[in-house]
Formats: structure tokens, C-alpha cells, sequence
């Protein structure tokens, strides 16, 4: 006695339609958060680029800024500037600042723009001078101009000393990364008649 069974099959599986539909839904839901991801990397790096710059711009504005605070008057000329009375003096067209050091035993120093860097020299005159740099290869210095005010012995005016720079970068983003930046820095010691 053999009965005769019908097999039935239940239809609990995906067909071919659903499961394609469903592998394009994971495969643009993946697209779009890979692109979110490599989006997100791309403004981190050149949020970090752009932090490179201002941390080595801040350095050799706070560099130049703590030497000439501290800039003495010329009072037996011409051992460093042109004329007695005068704290600082513009040199290489106005892309470059000479003072005397009164932090550095009294030396004569300039900061100056060459080459696309800002390079520092101390003890103009002497047979060894040093000449250093203060900002990195990385940096292209684009632009560096002083602007001086109350110099001269002569005026009633506070020395005041203000610094106009451009600076560029191409960092590990690929970007160009390029800021302006402008300070102003008054001498230490007073230099006014009250």
C-alpha cells in the first residue's frame, strides 16, 4: 500500500527580482556613505593644512614681534641704522625691518623676505653673519611689507610697527591653502612725552 504523496514545496525564498533589488538598495546606501567617509577626510585634511599654516605663520610673527618689542633707538649712527634718533628702519624696499636688539646685547638685526621665506639675521657687520629662517620650505611667503609709525625720535608718536603678510601653502589635502594676515606691534618702552 504505497500512497500516493504530493510533495509541496512552500515558497519561503527571495526570487531572482527581489534579491536584485535589494543588492542595489545595499550597493547605493554603501556609495553614499563611502562618499560621506572620503568627503569628511578631505575637509579634515585641509582643516589640518590650513592649521599648519597659522601654526608656523604664528611663530615667526610672535618670533619677530618679541624682537622688535625690544628695539632700542640709534643714538651713534651709523653702526646700525642710517640716522640718530630712529628705532627701526624699512630695508629691501620695505619688504624687510632693521632694528638694534636691546634682548640681545644691543646687536643689529633685520627681518627680511627672500626667496619666499622670512629669514632672520642677527649681528649685521660682522664677518660671520647668521642669516636663519623662519618659516618652513613648505611655506611660500608671497607677500611681506612693515609699515612703521613714530620711528623718530622727533615726533610724539608711540613706535608702532605693522606687519602685512601673505603666505601660501600646498599641503597633504592637494589645496592651495593661502591667508593674509596683518599685526601690529608697539614698542615695549614708552617713547612719548607726557
Amino acid at each position: 500500500m504505497i500512497k500516493n504523496k504530493k510533495i509541496k514545496f512552500k515558497k519561503e525564498g527571495f526570487t531572482l527580482i527581489e534579491m536584485l533589488v535589494a543588492m542595489a538598495v545595499f550597493s547605493t546606501v554603501m556609495v553614499i556613505i563611502t562618499g560621506i567617509f572620503i568627503t569628511g577626510i578631505r575637509q579634515q585634511r585641509m582643516a589640518l593644512d590650513h592649521q599648519i599654516v597659522l601654526d608656523q605663520t604664528s611663530y615667526a610673527l610672535e618670533y619677530m614681534s618679541r624682537a622688535l618689542r625690544f628695539a632700542k633707538k640709534e643714538m651713534s649712527a651709523p653702526t646700525c641704522l642710517s640716522q640718530n634718533g630712529l628705532n627701526v628702519e624699512k630695508t629691501r624696499g620695505g619688504s624687510g625691518i632693521k632694528f638694534i636688539n636691546h634682548l640681545q646685547n644691543d646687536d643689529c638685526q633685520e627681518f627680511f623676505l627672500e626667496n619666499n621665506q622670512i629669514k632672520y639675521r642677527r649681528k649685521i657687520g660682522q664677518p660671520e653673519e647668521n642669516t636663519l629662517p623662519l618659516t618652513s620650505v613648505k611655506l611660500e611667503v608671497t607677500s611681506l611689507k612693515f609699515d612703521l609709525a613714530g620711528e623718530w625720535q622727533t615726533d610724539d608718536l608711540q613706535p608702532r610697527i605693522t606687519i602685512f603678510s601673505e603666505i601660501k601653502s600646498t599641503g597633504a589635502s592637494g589645496q592651495s591653502q593661502k591667508i593674509k594676515i596683518q599685526t601690529s606691534i608697539s614698542q615695549r618702552n614708552l617713547d612719548v612725552t607726557y
